[in-house]
């Protein structure tokens, strides 16, 4: 059976693998075997929108279930921003460096009491004809600090403090982390739709 991961984002692509090595009758495609396909504008405002357009778009095109995800950060004392922007936040074509720094210039207007903070994931499953079997969502809730810590995550994990851990999550282990990411609760969701089909997981 073959599952198209609809992104070539290297972190999420080892995430998702990782959750599902055991797996050894999916075969895993991206976005990387098939170069001359480009997912469209991101042009939903939320992330189930997003996750949908990138699934059934990639479905459609290339004639395979596709998994396509959408996930950001979200902070209540700044309007709900980054969120579907998160990827963008300081521009286009922006960092991951340069998204921390803007959001981090953010919150010294904040109280550290308000600082608090989730990422969310929305992951949309389509089966090869771009007919959407499935949408879901999962959450990560915690706090958010300035001074950025650890080196083993991405995005705005550095200064994502996950309720009761002492740890960011670009300083927990990647085992760690895929047990209680927010895109691990999603992924749960999704697991659970494969094996209606018939796919184990």
């Amino acid at each position: 059976m073959r599952l198209l991961l609809a992104t070539s984002n290297l972190h999420k692509l080892r995430e998702i693998r990782a959750i599902l090595s055991k797996n050894k009758s999916l075969e895993l495609l991206t976005l990387r075997d098939f170069p001359q396909f480009k997912l469209p504008e991101e042009t939903g405002t939320t992330f189930e929108e997003n996750a949908i357009l990138k699934a059934i778009s990639a479905a459609k095109e290339l004639h395979i279930m596709t998994l396509a995800d959408d996930s950001g950060l979200v902070v209540p004392a700044l309007d709900d921003r980054p969120g579907i922007y998160s990827n963008r936040y300081a521009g286009e074509n922006a960092s991951d460096k340069e998204n921390l720094e803007k959001l981090i210039n953010e919150l010294h207007n904040i109280k550290p009491e308000k600082r608090l903070a989730r990422f969310e994931c929305a992951m949309a499953l389509s089966n090869e004809n771009g007919d959407l079997i499935k949408c879901v969502t999962g959450s990560c809730e915690g706090s958010l600090i300035l001074e950025p810590r650890g080196n083993k995550g991405f995005g705005y994990d550095p200064i994502f403090i996950k309720y009761d851990y002492n740890k960011t999550m670009a300083e927990l282990t990647e085992d760690v982390k895929n047990r209680i990411s927010h895109r691990r609760r999603a992924f749960d969701k999704i697991l659970i739709t494969l094996e209606s089909l018939g796919i184990p997981c």
